[in-house]
């Protein structure tokens, strides 16, 4: 039986904090695992350069990002991992999709028409000020990413759910155009469990909020961002519900059932906020003190880093040079002692 494809791509503009952790990096090296799974995961530094103008901040992310999947426990045997700008590849492919991709389906884009939106909103001449190519055509590559290496799968969040379809659409064009079925066409999976981890302040965890839990500092540190958690201000001794403050559903998000059963119990008998605080700060360090320690490792160790990224961008080139020259042979791009 042939196994499914999933494909991840992770952006490098940034370090992870908790709430990816929980609602992106723990959930998806876990699908890595199914043994029914072909799992392809990349750092898409390409993408990232369409926001990040600051090269110190991709490059520093990229280290970091890679050095934070294999401390949580990818497995780089088990699942084709590299950094997207080691496959010219993609880029290439890239390119040829472009060449017979509708503008309209460019121009109904959601980044590109909010972007249009908001230079309206502002009473813009022109509604495509500041507007650069790479947010206009980005979901081309999201395109080439995806169909380089015929995934079947791809994991994303709802506001992603569009450019899959677009895959699927450039994909179907391609196929029918040239009369070679070479790309298959993808499906986008909405994970209904995934974990949207709440922030310190209760709305979502997000940079953006600065209400994020940094993944890997010290234990001291850790316990000091717990201890920022909004709460009420019940005394000890008051009877507690979990609905009062964050702390319960960060708490949840890392306990077993039985644990957050008796947390809740010991919420109702007036369990105070700071001793709350302490059980939250000692089950959180519990799970990733080993990882951080992995974690550290590698960033201290970059050169070992690159290793890995260099091994999975040979694995995933071999894989991906086929697919290229059938894609070059059938636009009629091909040597000319060729019959």
């Amino acid at each position: 039986m042939s196994k499914k494809r999933v494909l991840t791509g992770v952006t490098t503009t940034g370090i992870p904090h908790l709430g990816n952790y929980a609602g992106a990096i723990r959930p998806a090296i876990r699908a890595t695992q199914a043994a029914d799974t072909e799992s392809f995961l990349f750092l898409a530094d390409y993408h990232g350069i369409i926001k990040c103008h600051e090269p110190q901040m991709i490059h520093e992310s990229t280290r970091a990002v890679a050095a934070t999947w294999l401390a949580c426990g990818l497995n780089p045997e088990h699942t084709t991992f590299y950094r997207q700008s080691d496959i010219p590849e993609i880029l290439e492919l890239n390119w040829i999709l472009t060449c017979i991709t509708a503008k309209g389906l460019m121009n109904r884009a959601h980044a590109y028409k909010a972007a249009v939106q908001a230079n309206l909103d502002n009473g813009q001449d022109d509604q495509d000020h500041q507007i650069e190519m790479g947010l206009y055509s980005y979901p081309v590559l999201m395109t080439a990413d995806i169909l380089m290496f015929r995934a079947n799968d791809v994991p994303v969040g709802r506001d992603q759910i569009q450019h899959v379809e677009m895959a699927r659409d450039i994909a179907a064009r391609f196929n029918h155009r040239f009369g070679r079925e070479l790309f298959v066409l993808p499906e986008a999976k909405i994970d209904e469990g995934v974990e949207l981890l709440v922030g310190l302040d209760g709305r979502k965890m997000s940079k953006s909020y600065g209400n994020t839990i940094p993944l890997f500092e010290d234990s001291k540190k850790l316990q000091k961002s717990v201890n920022k958690i909004v709460t009420n201000l019940k005394e000890p001794g008051e009877p507690k519900q979990p609905d009062e403050s964050p702390l319960f559903e960060i708490y949840k998000a890392f306990a077993t059932p039985e644990e957050t059963a008796e947390f809740t119990r010991m919420l109702a008998d007036g369990l105070a906020w700071g001793e709350a605080k302490k059980l939250l700060g000692a089950k959180l360090d519990a799970e990733l003190a080993p990882k951080r320690e992995i974690y550290r490792q590698l960033m201290d160790n970059p050169g070992r880093i690159e290793d890995i990224l260099q091994a999975g961008a040979q694995k995933a080139r071999a894989q991906a040079r086929g697919l290229l020259d059938e894609v070059r042979d059938a636009v009629g791009i091909r040597s000319l002692k060729t019959a």
